[in-house]
């Protein structure tokens, strides 16, 4: 084989999109979902706080950030990973790559401010979920927060468990 310069050699290596997400339980072990507006891609679908990161920005920084947009919440300095997901095309987009944080509990009296990009949020069990439309997979959000609750870390692609 021929060697190639990095420059060259990097052009040719697969890239993905890299997303973060939250997992937020409250002292019932329900997940905070969040509900798309109807001006988003996904109206009316439920998941959790997060979103695409920003140039130069890691997972973690990407989703403390996208907590406290989408929510108000701050995270506290300490990442808990919980899960990895690899999706081979998202709207298009092509690959992207979930990582899934812990974010702890909320407190009974914490206010959630909803950015513009949601227009609800809900507390629930995966087992209350079904039937609610989902911008991915249930068995995503369940290995999820069996994780968060186990101290364990979910390999997921294309949303479900390996």
């Amino acid at each position: 084989m021929e060697w190639v310069p990095r420059e060259i050699w990097i052009k040719t290596q697969p890239q993905a999109l890299l997303a973060s997400c939250v997992v937020m339980l409250d002292a019932r072990d329900r997940i905070l979902l969040l509900r798309y507006g109807p001006e988003a891609p996904v109206a009316g679908t439920w998941w959790l706080p997060g979103g695409m990161l920003d140039h130069g920005e890691d997972p973690w920084t990407a989703a403390r950030r996208e907590m406290r947009e989408e929510t108000g919440i701050e995270l506290g300095p300490t990442p808990h990973l919980i899960g990895i997901d690899h999706r081979g095309d998202v709207l298009g987009t092509g690959p992207v790559l979930d990582c899934f944080f812990h974010g702890g509990r909320l407190a009974d009296d914490t206010s959630i401010r909803l950015s513009a990009e949601h227009d609800r949020h809900r507390l629930s069990a995966p087992d209350e979920l079904a039937g609610i439309p989902l911008t991915a997979r249930l068995p995503t959000l369940t290995a999820l927060h069996t994780a968060a609750l186990s101290g364990t870390v979910a390999c997921l692609r294309e949303g479900m468990p390996l």
